[in-house]
């Protein structure tokens, strides 16, 4: 079938519904940051229109809207999309990693002589001393209720030794 013939078998409905997905999609891509946008794989015009909205207001923001809809309908949808929700998701390795490294800090500060060795077990390239250091100051101000300095600068360690083991 010629993609005429497959456009008139689409109903009015399933083209209102189609445009109103095409314009949902824009004003995400509209929103989306300068930097953000060069990862989205755009045909040209596509990106100038986007461009051109982002410095629109109202009236002339719904017009560009429903022009960047109907450029929408000349994309590719799925590639589109997925690169969205790659620009839009935080970067679920930098998440692991602070998670790693707060994990870590609660368990060394948990009082498990076990958990330094541990660590370092897996952290080969870890200064020892240095850490063991931070636990010791870590626990000494919990006990003194003191501002968590230590702790900070703990975690701190923990976070770019994590970065760099799962790097």
């Amino acid at each position: 079938m010629t993609d005429s013939r497959l456009e008139e078998k689409k109903s009015r409905s399933q083209i209102k519904r189609e445009f109103v997905e095409f314009k949902a999609l824009g004003k995400r891509l509209v929103g989306l940051s300068l930097g953000q946008l060069q990862t989205i794989p755009l045909s040209q015009d596509t990106r100038e229109a986007v461009l051109a909205a982002k410095e629109m207001t109202r009236t002339a923001l719904q017009r560009q809207l429903r022009r960047l809809s109907s450029l929408m309908a000349e994309e590719n949808l799925t590639a589109i999309q997925e690169a969205l929700s790659g620009a839009q998701r935080p970067h679920a390795k930098e998440t692991t990693t602070l998670h790693d490294a707060e994990r870590w800090r609660d368990e060394l500060l948990s009082g498990d002589e076990n958990a330094l060795t541990r660590f370092v077990e897996q952290h080969p390239a870890c200064d020892r001393q240095h850490l063991g250091q931070l636990v010791r100051n870590a626990k000494k101000e919990r006990q003194l209720e003191k501002p968590p300095r230590s702790a900070r600068q703990l975690f701190r360690y923990l976070k770019s030794l994590s970065s760099e083991h799962a790097g």
